[in-house]
């Protein structure tokens, strides 16, 4: 077999096969590195995640429902109410009413995005079936495994989304 000479050092040649795989390594250990490059920051920059065509709040649920029926309930978009820069939808006249009275204490947590997300340091859509209440607050989050982690710790995953929230939007 030849070698080729460098200064002091001989080099083999490598067979195509091997120059494949060591392009292929170094892809697969360059593509986590650019995933982790990219914003944390993935749904929309604002302080209420709502779905940006129609403008509609938490995929047009009622907020109300979570505290009066224990459950995610479709609104109708025939009982809309604008607040905050959204529309929100209401099963019924009365949850409107309840909502218009104090929409801080039916509106869900961090702007409507996932409260593990936020609490990892994450702006990420929901899921509306996947909630919490937690003292007298709605809490949503991305996925059911999403929240069962959540669930594990509520109040210590709760202590640090509050922390990180302003500064996520901030970005």
């Amino acid at each position: 077999m030849r070698y080729l000479m460098s200064s002091s050092i001989r080099f083999r040649p490598m067979s195509s096969l091997a120059v494949y795989a060591a392009l292929l390594l170094c892809l697969l250990l360059a593509l986590p590195s650019q995933a982790w490059a990219a914003s944390p920051v993935n749904t929309l920059k604002r302080g209420l995640i709502r779905d940006s065509d129609t403008g509609v709040a938490i995929n047009g649920y009622d907020p109300v429902a979570y505290f009066t029926e224990r459950k995610p309930v479709p609104g109708k978009p025939t009982l809309r109410y604008s607040w905050n820069g959204a529309q929100w939808q209401f099963a019924s006249q009365q949850h409107l009413d309840l909502f218009k009275a104090a929409p801080e204490q039916y509106a869900p947590q961090f702007g409507g995005y996932c409260a593990y997300g936020v609490a990892q340091g994450y702006l990420v859509s929901i899921e509306p079936e996947q909630f919490t209440i937690l003292d007298g607050k709605l809490y949503l989050n991305y996925s059911a495994d999403v929240q069962k982690k959540w669930t594990q710790d509520p109040a210590g995953y709760n202590a640090k989304a509050q922390a990180a929230f302003a500064s996520l939007l901030a970005k």
